[in-house]
């Protein structure tokens, strides 16, 4: 095993593309699917099995930890039928050599089954569900090939997951539709049994022409002309969507259902490392390998001039821990203007992701995140609730305990007195407060 170095990544997370940007839905605001523009004349984007196996060897070989975690993207992953990823495990095993490995898997729900839901649960695949929320708000842009509805089949391969007891997290993109509907979204989310939740905001530019490699959905550093496009999610109305959620969550669910976004804001409200690569200083250990071993720099920026090299053609290792690389994630800290340098939220957001870095600071300098306006709502928001949760962390109490102090906060903002011991409790549980809410 190779030794760790300062110049070398002890770990990191590559979101494998086995179909390439294939799919069977036709998802209006999906930026991956123009990426088969890339491979002019490609007629087999299944994972060949050369490259299948070499890209599972060489991904735990290159990582010094005790757990591998593989994650599965497409397109749509199970196009490639369930004996592809039965292959897959098989490899897992092959090469595992005493390291616990872990997989996850996304997709739009629509092929699963009793038979892939057997073997998903049977080898404890974690499931990411692609849901916007409700039909009216999940078929506004999740459509299929032929522009129709998806909703049905999607909840009917949630049915087979829960069926067969797969363990899964709801994912849901922000959009300009369903951004101005945050409680029915996450209320819903609930209803369908989702105890893990991550909400996506999804922000493209169009370019007024194609490039030279036919992509429209453009690049932060492309000096085309462009404008965002209709179904972005408008920057403050992200932050308010958010703040919604919370202020329901944060009163009803803490501790019953996990929304990414907030686990993570506790993280670093209580001073430590986030663990979601948009927040972090610096990134570059989150990338993305296409179908034929293609290597890029991330997910979100997958074009020409971040591919990294070929998994048959240079070592893995080689590649993440290339200078080209380094400086990918290094320039998420170097180019943060300095309106974000000097911003009291900067240490929970730390600009964001790169990719929505488009548009220009209040004075006038480049690099800003088109989502500042939103992040500043929502993080100010939040800001005295994750005081207090960080607080009970320190004092090894249970975070939950912020349900009790949100509502007496209420109270005392509606002018009305403290319950005493024998009321009725606050939050509607129809216990006594001093055995319920009263015990915190």
């Amino acid at each position: 095993m190779s030794q760790v170095t300062p110049d070398r990544l002890p770990s990191f997370h590559i979101m494998a593309k086995p179909i390439g940007p294939i799919c069977n839905l036709d998802c209006k605001y999906c930026f991956y699917l123009e990426k088969e523009n890339l491979y002019p004349g490609e007629s087999n984007w299944a994972m060949g099995a050369e490259t299948l196996e070499s890209y599972i060897r060489q991904y735990i070989e290159a990582q010094d930890v005790p757990a591998i975690s593989f994650a599965w993207q497409g397109g749509e992953p199970t196009l490639l039928g369930v004996d592809f990823f039965r292959k897959v495990v098989e490899l897992e095993k092959k090469y595992a050599n005493g390291k616990c490995i872990e997989n996850a898997f996304q997709t739009n729900g629509v092929l699963l089954d009793d038979d892939w839901c057997e073997f998903l649960a049977k080898n404890k695949f974690l499931i990411g569900l692609s849901i916007d929320g409700p039909r009216e708000f999940h078929d506004h842009y999740r459509v299929d090939k032929g522009g129709g509805a998806t909703f049905g089949r999607v909840m009917r391969g949630a049915r087979y997951l829960k069926k067969h007891q797969v363990e899964f997290n709801t994912l849901t993109v922000v959009q300009r539709h369903n951004s101005y509907y945050p409680l029915q979204v996450y209320r819903f989310l609930k209803e369908i049994g989702s105890g893990f939740m991550q909400f996506i905001p999804i922000v493209e530019r169009i370019a007024e022409k194609p490039n030279r490699e036919g992509l429209v959905l453009i690049s932060p550093g492309s000096e085309e002309r462009a404008r965002v496009s209709e179904w972005s999610v408008e920057a403050d109305q992200y932050g308010r969507f958010l703040c919604a959620i919370f202020d329901e969550w944060v009163r009803k669910d803490v501790g019953r259902y996990y929304v990414q976004i907030f686990d993570v804001a506790l993280a670093s409200w209580s001073g430590m490392d986030q663990s979601l690569c948009v927040f972090r200083e610096t990134c570059g250990s989150a990338l993305a390998i296409e179908h034929n071993g293609d290597l890029y720099s991330c997910d979100h920026f997958v074009y020409p001039e971040n591919k990294l090299g070929n998994i048959l053609e240079n070592p893995l290792e080689s590649m993440v821990n290339s200078v080209q690389q380094r400086k990918f994630g290094q320039d998420k800290h170097d180019t943060l203007p300095r309106y974000c340098r000097q911003c009291d939220v900067r240490f929970a957001c730390n600009g964001e992701c790169p990719k929505h870095r488009f548009i220009r600071t209040p004075d006038g300098e480049e690099g800003l995140n088109y989502l500042c306006a939103g992040y500043k709502i929502f993080f100010h928001h939040i800001d005295s609730h994750m005081r207090f949760m960080a607080e009970e962390l320190r004092q090894r109490r249970p975070p939950a305990n912020v349900m009790a102090w949100a509502r007496l906060r209420d109270l005392r903002a509606q002018g009305k007195r403290r319950p005493g011991r024998n009321d009725l409790c606050i939050c509607g549980s129809g216990k006594k407060y001093k055995r319920c809410c009263g015990r915190s």
